[in-house]
């Protein structure tokens, strides 16, 4: 709740890592940072910007929004999808079958550490005020490639089994109970069927190294799997 941060922020912090987990938008927790605060970085999605007029198409529209308004400094860690999200397969994995849609569809997913790392640059340095970094991997793999990938590391025999969309659909929705959201992932994923998630230079550019690839988070994760 907002009341829960002005006790923690009254202590003299300066900077603050603000993420939002899909709850409705509260203007009062910007206003309670802006109130204590200096800088946000704020974990938000690949998303476009949004004019003063214009409405939100989702939650992270409306909050960098509220953040651009707020007087603070600010930088928008606009990640591309976790490969930690892949977690989601790992009783599969155990089973020796990936069953999911799309198994062409090509992903930059990027390791939780890169964003942690680039998060980390923002909140402690100079120089990154106003600052919109696209984080993604460095490369993009299909949904396919992704599961073999994962039986190589761990040593396994992983299978790819194409799910149809609309059993997908269906499967998701009872697991996930966001109906909306499941068809935007669904839509998302066929697109990149067509055209491949984008890569960027981000973590390049911040941090001077490049990212870590999809086969070094499969290792960090593979007691996850096992």
């Amino acid at each position: 709740m907002p009341e829960s941060l002005e006790p923690a922020l009254a202590g003299g912090v300066e900077a603050v890592y603000l993420m939002w987990p899909g709850l409705p938008v509260q203007p009062r927790v910007v206003e309670s940072i802006a109130r204590h605060a200096k800088r946000v970085v704020y974990l938000s999605a690949d998303v476009p910007d949004l004019a003063d007029d214009e409405p939100a198409v989702i939650f992270h529209q409306e909050i960098e929004r509220l953040i651009r308004r707020s007087g603070l400094s600010w930088t928008f860690v606009r990640a591309i999808d976790f490969a930690g999200n892949l977690l989601a397969w790992a009783d599969q994995v155990r089973e020796g079958v990936v069953r999911w849609p799309y198994g062409q569809a090509r992903r930059s997913l990027v390791h939780e550490r890169d964003i942690a790392d680039v998060a980390v640059r923002a909140l402690t340095e100079d120089g990154h005020d106003g600052a919109r970094y696209v984080v993604t991997g460095p490369e993009s793999l299909a949904h396919a490639e992704l599961a073999r990938i994962i039986g190589e590391e761990l040593g396994v025999a992983v299978r790819w089994e194409e799910l149809a969309p609309e059993t997908a659909r269906e499967q998701l929705t009872a697991a996930w109970g966001n109906a909306g959201f499941v068809e935007s992932r669904l839509r998302a994923w066929e697109s990149f069927t067509r055209e491949p998630e984008r890569v960027t230079d981000t973590v390049e550019r911040v941090l001077g190294r490049p990212p870590r690839d999809f086969r070094s988070w499969v290792r960090d994760h593979a007691a996850d799997f096992r």
